[in-house]
Protein backbone atom coordinates (compact mmCIF):
# COMPACT_ATOMS: atom_id res chain seq x y z
CA UNK A 1 0.00 0.00 0.00
CA UNK A 2 3.21 2.42 -0.41
CA UNK A 3 0.85 3.16 -3.56
CA UNK A 4 -1.69 5.02 -1.30
CA UNK A 5 1.10 7.87 0.30
CA UNK A 6 0.77 10.13 -3.10
CA UNK A 7 2.66 10.37 -5.88
CA UNK A 8 0.50 7.62 -7.96
CA UNK A 9 -2.71 9.43 -8.28
CA UNK A 10 -5.12 10.68 -6.00
CA UNK A 11 -6.67 8.03 -3.75
CA UNK A 12 -10.29 8.18 -3.18
CA UNK A 13 -11.89 6.69 0.64
CA UNK A 14 -14.13 4.55 -0.37
CA UNK A 15 -13.04 3.58 -3.60
CA UNK A 16 -9.86 2.33 -2.21
CA UNK A 17 -11.65 0.22 0.54
CA UNK A 18 -14.14 -1.20 -1.96
CA UNK A 19 -11.08 -2.19 -3.67
CA UNK A 20 -9.50 -3.63 -1.05
CA UNK A 21 -12.48 -5.82 -0.60
CA UNK A 22 -12.55 -6.65 -3.87
CA UNK A 23 -8.95 -8.20 -3.52
CA UNK A 24 -9.84 -9.82 -0.14
CA UNK A 25 -12.74 -11.41 -1.97
CA UNK A 26 -10.92 -13.07 -4.51
CA UNK A 27 -8.56 -14.42 -1.69
CA UNK A 28 -5.49 -11.94 -1.93
CA UNK A 29 -5.79 -10.97 2.02
CA UNK A 30 -2.73 -9.63 3.24
CA UNK A 31 -2.16 -5.99 3.35
CA UNK A 32 1.21 -4.71 3.61
CA UNK A 33 1.55 -0.76 5.12
CA UNK A 34 3.46 1.49 7.32
CA UNK A 35 3.07 4.40 9.01
CA UNK A 36 4.37 6.85 6.84
CA UNK A 37 2.41 5.25 3.97
CA UNK A 38 -0.33 8.51 4.03
CA UNK A 39 -3.61 7.14 5.12
CA UNK A 40 -2.76 3.41 4.58
CA UNK A 41 -3.30 2.49 8.14
CA UNK A 42 -6.43 4.45 8.45
CA UNK A 43 -7.97 2.64 5.22
CA UNK A 44 -7.12 -0.45 6.68
CA UNK A 45 -8.88 0.37 9.53
CA UNK A 46 -11.35 1.52 7.70
CA UNK A 47 -11.45 -1.54 5.57
CA UNK A 48 -10.89 -4.37 9.05
CA UNK A 49 -14.82 -2.39 10.13
CA UNK A 50 -16.55 -3.31 6.75
CA UNK A 51 -15.06 -6.99 6.82
CA UNK A 52 -16.67 -7.15 10.73
CA UNK A 53 -19.96 -5.93 9.64
CA UNK A 54 -20.29 -7.42 6.12
CA UNK A 55 -18.06 -10.52 5.91
CA UNK A 56 -18.64 -13.95 8.47
CA UNK A 57 -16.22 -14.51 11.27
CA UNK A 58 -14.17 -17.10 9.27
CA UNK A 59 -13.29 -15.01 6.36
CA UNK A 60 -11.85 -12.14 8.86
CA UNK A 61 -9.57 -14.79 10.22
CA UNK A 62 -8.32 -14.95 6.99
CA UNK A 63 -7.52 -11.36 7.14
CA UNK A 64 -3.68 -10.00 7.87
CA UNK A 65 -2.55 -6.35 8.39
CA UNK A 66 1.58 -5.94 8.29
CA UNK A 67 2.68 -2.65 8.72
CA UNK A 68 6.00 -0.88 9.25
CA UNK A 69 7.50 1.52 11.78
CA UNK A 70 9.83 4.14 10.76
CA UNK A 71 11.01 6.23 13.53
CA UNK A 72 13.29 9.29 13.82
CA UNK A 73 17.06 7.59 14.63
CA UNK A 74 16.14 9.08 18.79
CA UNK A 75 16.46 7.68 22.12
CA UNK A 76 14.03 4.23 22.17
CA UNK A 77 12.70 4.59 25.73
CA UNK A 78 9.87 1.81 26.41
CA UNK A 79 7.04 4.36 26.55
CA UNK A 80 8.48 6.10 23.00
CA UNK A 81 8.31 3.05 21.14
CA UNK A 82 4.65 1.63 23.40
CA UNK A 83 3.01 5.10 21.76
CA UNK A 84 4.01 5.08 18.94
CA UNK A 85 2.47 1.20 18.15
CA UNK A 86 -0.47 2.45 20.21
CA UNK A 87 -0.72 4.82 17.41
CA UNK A 88 -0.79 2.43 14.43
CA UNK A 89 -3.13 0.10 16.75
CA UNK A 90 -5.51 2.72 17.09
CA UNK A 91 -5.33 3.85 13.03
CA UNK A 92 -6.05 0.14 11.67
CA UNK A 93 -7.98 -0.75 14.75
CA UNK A 94 -7.03 -3.99 15.80
CA UNK A 95 -5.63 -4.77 19.52
CA UNK A 96 -3.04 -6.64 18.05
CA UNK A 97 -0.33 -5.92 14.94
CA UNK A 98 -0.38 -8.98 13.12
CA UNK A 99 2.94 -7.75 11.55
CA UNK A 100 5.31 -4.70 13.01
CA UNK A 101 7.86 -4.46 10.48
CA UNK A 102 10.76 -1.94 11.95
CA UNK A 103 13.45 -0.04 10.10
CA UNK A 104 15.91 2.55 11.29
CA UNK A 105 17.59 5.18 9.31
CA UNK A 106 20.96 5.73 10.30
CA UNK A 107 23.07 2.56 11.62
CA UNK A 108 25.51 4.45 13.48
CA UNK A 109 23.23 5.15 16.69
CA UNK A 110 22.79 1.24 18.12
CA UNK A 111 19.34 2.37 19.12
CA UNK A 112 17.89 0.10 16.94
CA UNK A 113 18.67 -2.55 19.13
CA UNK A 114 16.95 -0.67 21.73
CA UNK A 115 13.72 -0.96 19.88
CA UNK A 116 13.96 -4.10 19.02
CA UNK A 117 14.18 -5.07 22.45
CA UNK A 118 10.98 -3.23 23.42
CA UNK A 119 8.93 -4.21 20.17
CA UNK A 120 10.22 -7.77 21.62
CA UNK A 121 8.10 -6.83 24.91
CA UNK A 122 5.26 -5.82 23.64
CA UNK A 123 4.93 -8.78 21.47
CA UNK A 124 5.04 -10.77 25.21
CA UNK A 125 1.98 -8.02 25.98
CA UNK A 126 0.21 -8.98 23.09
CA UNK A 127 -0.02 -5.97 21.24
CA UNK A 128 2.19 -7.77 18.18
CA UNK A 129 2.04 -10.82 16.98
CA UNK A 130 5.12 -10.96 15.33
CA UNK A 131 8.18 -8.99 14.44
CA UNK A 132 10.10 -8.02 11.54
CA UNK A 133 12.56 -6.15 9.34
CA UNK A 134 12.74 -3.87 6.80
CA UNK A 135 15.47 -2.92 4.69
CA UNK A 136 18.34 -3.87 6.80
CA UNK A 137 21.33 -5.16 5.53
CA UNK A 138 23.46 -8.33 6.42
CA UNK A 139 25.85 -7.07 9.15
CA UNK A 140 22.63 -5.16 11.15
CA UNK A 141 20.60 -8.45 10.44
CA UNK A 142 23.54 -10.75 12.21
CA UNK A 143 23.78 -8.88 14.94
CA UNK A 144 20.03 -8.41 15.39
CA UNK A 145 19.73 -12.48 15.81
CA UNK A 146 23.26 -12.39 17.86
CA UNK A 147 20.94 -10.63 20.51
CA UNK A 148 18.21 -13.19 20.72
CA UNK A 149 15.65 -11.10 18.71
CA UNK A 150 13.05 -12.88 17.31
CA UNK A 151 12.59 -11.59 14.16
CA UNK A 152 10.54 -13.49 10.90
CA UNK A 153 11.66 -11.91 7.48
CA UNK A 154 13.32 -8.73 6.42
CA UNK A 155 11.13 -6.85 3.43
CA UNK A 156 13.38 -5.86 0.68
CA UNK A 157 13.53 -5.10 -2.71
CA UNK A 158 14.20 -8.64 -4.82
CA UNK A 159 14.22 -9.55 -8.54
CA UNK A 160 16.11 -11.51 -10.64
CA UNK A 161 18.91 -11.47 -8.03
CA UNK A 162 18.83 -7.62 -9.10
CA UNK A 163 17.10 -6.31 -6.48
CA UNK A 164 14.22 -4.77 -7.82
CA UNK A 165 10.66 -4.90 -6.44
CA UNK A 166 8.74 -7.95 -7.82
CA UNK A 167 7.48 -6.31 -10.52
CA UNK A 168 9.68 -3.16 -10.89
CA UNK A 169 6.46 -0.68 -10.43
CA UNK A 170 5.30 -1.91 -13.63
CA UNK A 171 9.02 -1.99 -15.40
CA UNK A 172 8.75 -5.85 -15.66
CA UNK A 173 5.25 -5.74 -17.78
CA UNK A 174 3.44 -5.83 -21.29
CA UNK A 175 3.28 -1.91 -21.33
CA UNK A 176 7.26 -1.44 -21.22
CA UNK A 177 8.21 -4.67 -23.93
CA UNK A 178 9.85 -3.29 -27.38
CA UNK A 179 9.55 0.37 -25.96
CA UNK A 180 12.72 2.90 -25.78
CA UNK A 181 12.89 5.15 -23.06
CA UNK A 182 16.16 6.62 -24.12
CA UNK A 183 14.72 8.94 -26.81
CA UNK A 184 12.22 11.38 -25.30
CA UNK A 185 8.35 10.88 -24.88
CA UNK A 186 9.07 7.64 -26.90
CA UNK A 187 7.58 5.72 -24.72
CA UNK A 188 5.03 4.73 -21.73
CA UNK A 189 5.59 7.97 -19.17
CA UNK A 190 7.58 7.13 -15.90
CA UNK A 191 4.84 9.03 -14.16
CA UNK A 192 5.27 7.59 -10.50
CA UNK A 193 7.92 7.16 -8.07
CA UNK A 194 8.38 3.27 -8.21
CA UNK A 195 8.58 3.47 -11.82
CA UNK A 196 11.52 5.99 -11.48
CA UNK A 197 12.77 4.09 -8.62
CA UNK A 198 13.60 1.05 -10.61
CA UNK A 199 14.22 2.87 -13.82
CA UNK A 200 17.54 4.16 -11.92
CA UNK A 201 17.97 0.78 -10.77
CA UNK A 202 17.83 -0.73 -14.60
CA UNK A 203 20.38 1.73 -15.71
CA UNK A 204 22.56 1.01 -12.91
CA UNK A 205 22.17 -2.94 -13.39
CA UNK A 206 22.85 -2.43 -17.41
CA UNK A 207 20.78 -0.22 -19.12
CA UNK A 208 17.56 -0.32 -20.89
CA UNK A 209 18.42 -2.26 -24.20
CA UNK A 210 19.58 -4.94 -21.73
CA UNK A 211 16.47 -4.77 -20.20
CA UNK A 212 14.67 -5.45 -23.09
CA UNK A 213 16.34 -8.59 -23.66
CA UNK A 214 14.70 -9.70 -20.23
CA UNK A 215 11.51 -8.38 -20.93
CA UNK A 216 11.39 -10.35 -24.24
CA UNK A 217 12.80 -13.48 -22.39
CA UNK A 218 9.96 -13.19 -19.76
CA UNK A 219 7.23 -12.36 -22.18
CA UNK A 220 8.52 -16.04 -24.14
CA UNK A 221 8.26 -17.63 -20.73
CA UNK A 222 4.45 -15.84 -20.19
CA UNK A 223 3.18 -16.84 -23.73
CA UNK A 224 4.19 -19.92 -23.03
CA UNK A 225 2.08 -20.54 -19.60
CA UNK A 226 -0.73 -18.65 -20.87
CA UNK A 227 0.26 -16.01 -18.07
CA UNK A 228 1.69 -11.85 -18.34
CA UNK A 229 5.11 -10.72 -17.51
CA UNK A 230 4.76 -9.73 -14.33
CA UNK A 231 2.97 -12.97 -13.19
CA UNK A 232 6.46 -14.61 -14.18
CA UNK A 233 8.14 -12.26 -12.44
CA UNK A 234 6.63 -12.40 -9.03
CA UNK A 235 6.65 -16.29 -9.39
CA UNK A 236 10.10 -16.63 -10.34
CA UNK A 237 10.84 -14.60 -6.96
CA UNK A 238 8.86 -16.82 -4.59
CA UNK A 239 10.54 -19.76 -6.16
CA UNK A 240 13.68 -18.47 -4.41
CA UNK A 241 14.58 -20.07 -1.41
CA UNK A 242 15.15 -17.81 0.97
CA UNK A 243 11.71 -15.60 -0.09
CA UNK A 244 9.02 -16.19 2.41
CA UNK A 245 6.46 -13.98 0.40
CA UNK A 246 6.24 -11.68 -2.63
CA UNK A 247 4.43 -8.29 -2.49
CA UNK A 248 2.59 -6.28 -5.53
CA UNK A 249 1.68 -3.05 -5.09
CA UNK A 250 -1.97 -1.83 -5.42
CA UNK A 251 -3.22 1.42 -6.76
CA UNK A 252 -5.91 1.01 -5.13
CA UNK A 253 -9.43 2.45 -6.30
CA UNK A 254 -7.22 3.43 -9.73
CA UNK A 255 -5.97 -0.23 -11.16
CA UNK A 256 -6.58 -3.77 -10.50
CA UNK A 257 -4.50 -7.09 -10.91
CA UNK A 258 -6.52 -9.68 -9.68
CA UNK A 259 -6.24 -12.24 -12.12
CA UNK A 260 -2.82 -11.63 -13.03
CA UNK A 261 -1.72 -12.21 -8.93
CA UNK A 262 -4.13 -15.02 -8.73
CA UNK A 263 -2.61 -16.68 -11.77
CA UNK A 264 0.83 -17.04 -9.94
CA UNK A 265 -0.43 -19.19 -7.40
CA UNK A 266 -1.18 -22.28 -10.51
CA UNK A 267 2.17 -21.03 -12.42
CA UNK A 268 4.79 -23.86 -12.54
CA UNK A 269 8.07 -22.85 -13.71
CA UNK A 270 9.85 -25.76 -15.41
CA UNK A 271 13.43 -25.86 -15.95
CA UNK A 272 13.88 -24.29 -19.42
CA UNK A 273 12.04 -21.08 -17.56
CA UNK A 274 14.20 -20.74 -14.94
CA UNK A 275 17.06 -21.45 -17.07
CA UNK A 276 16.43 -18.76 -19.70
CA UNK A 277 15.36 -16.20 -17.00
CA UNK A 278 18.91 -16.78 -15.27
CA UNK A 279 20.61 -16.61 -18.99
CA UNK A 280 19.04 -13.21 -19.51
CA UNK A 281 18.94 -11.60 -16.21
CA UNK A 282 22.84 -11.22 -15.95
CA UNK A 283 23.68 -7.68 -15.78
CA UNK A 284 26.21 -5.98 -13.48
CA UNK A 285 26.25 -6.86 -9.44
CA UNK A 286 23.87 -4.43 -7.26
CA UNK A 287 25.17 -5.41 -4.71
CA UNK A 288 28.94 -4.21 -5.84
CA UNK A 289 26.63 -0.78 -7.28
CA UNK A 290 23.91 -0.19 -4.80
CA UNK A 291 25.40 -1.91 -1.76
CA UNK A 292 23.39 -4.54 0.64
CA UNK A 293 19.72 -4.45 1.41
CA UNK A 294 18.62 -1.06 2.46
CA UNK A 295 21.78 0.91 1.39
CA UNK A 296 19.91 2.77 -1.50
CA UNK A 297 18.09 4.28 0.72
CA UNK A 298 20.71 5.53 3.17
CA UNK A 299 23.24 7.09 0.66
CA UNK A 300 23.05 10.59 0.29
Amino acid sequence: MWQTSGGWGRIDRDNAVDAMLRYADAGLTTFDMADIYGPAEDLYGIFINRVRRERPPEYLEKVRGLTKWVPPPVKMTSGYVRENIDVSRKRMDVPSLDMLQFHWWDYSNPGYLDALKNLTDLKEEGKIKTVALTNFDTERLQIILENGIPVVSNQFDENFKCRYGTVMGGLLSEKFLDTNLTIPFAGPPLNTPSLQKYKRMVDAWGGWSLFQTLLKTLKTVASKHGVTIPTVAVKYILDQTAVAGSMVGVRLGLSEHIQDTNAIFSLVLDEEDVNSIQVAQRGKDLLRVIGDCGDEYRRA
